[in-house]
């Protein structure tokens, strides 16, 4: 994006637009010294079939962009749609009493229960403007039947509540219409 088209872009309208492209929420792990690190995102999505390739999205400032930098690897839960608190939690909003289980895949951490983990091997590390892009080569994955949990509008949502929302607003568009 150049200085000029950052000036006229609206950070909220920016927000809000992108918001409306309704994701599946992940959590992302790593291990380093022993010590299991975790994150919530959005920002997940295949790349390629042949290698098969994963890419995750950090901000720069996030604590696990310096890990994964460290340690190369990340393991990707897939949430279900009752898993709003592991959500909250790793997202930094902790809920008293939550019992968190971790199970292991390829020797990384992931969250038993999940829809889906991805294991990975960084293999490319591409800067972003405030992001880093952490492509990985997937090792392990696995998957089971299940809704999921999204994230829509800016808030956590279940496949139902998120078609609801969509519903009460219209086709109206937000472009001069």
């Amino acid at each position: 994006m150049t200085a000029t088209a950052e000036n006229r872009i609206d950070p909220w309208l920016y927000r809000r637009t992108c918001g409306r492209f309704g994701t599946g929420v992940t959590v992302i792990t790593t291990r380093l010294a022993g010590r299991v690190h975790g994150m919530t995102a959005n920002a997940f999505m295949s790349v390629s079939l042949q290698p098969p390739l994963v890419l995750v999205s950090i901000n720069r400032r996030a604590k696990m962009c310096q890990l994964l930098e460290h340690t190369g690897r990340y393991a990707v839960s897939i949430l279900r749609e009752d898993q709003k608190d592991l959500a909250l939690h790793f997202a930094g909003r902790p809920r008293e009493g939550l019992t968190i289980s971790f199970g292991e895949r390829c020797g990384l951490p992931v969250l038993e229960g999940a829809l889906g983990h991805v294991v990975a091997r960084v293999v490319q590390r591409v800067d972003a403007g405030d992001h880093v892009l952490f492509i990985g080569e997937v090792e392990h994955m696995e998957s089971r039947e299940g809704p999921p949990l999204l994230f829509y509008g800016g808030r956590f949502e279940t496949l139902a509540e998120a078609a609801r929302e969509a519903g009460s607003e219209g086709h109206r568009g937000d472009g001069g219409e």
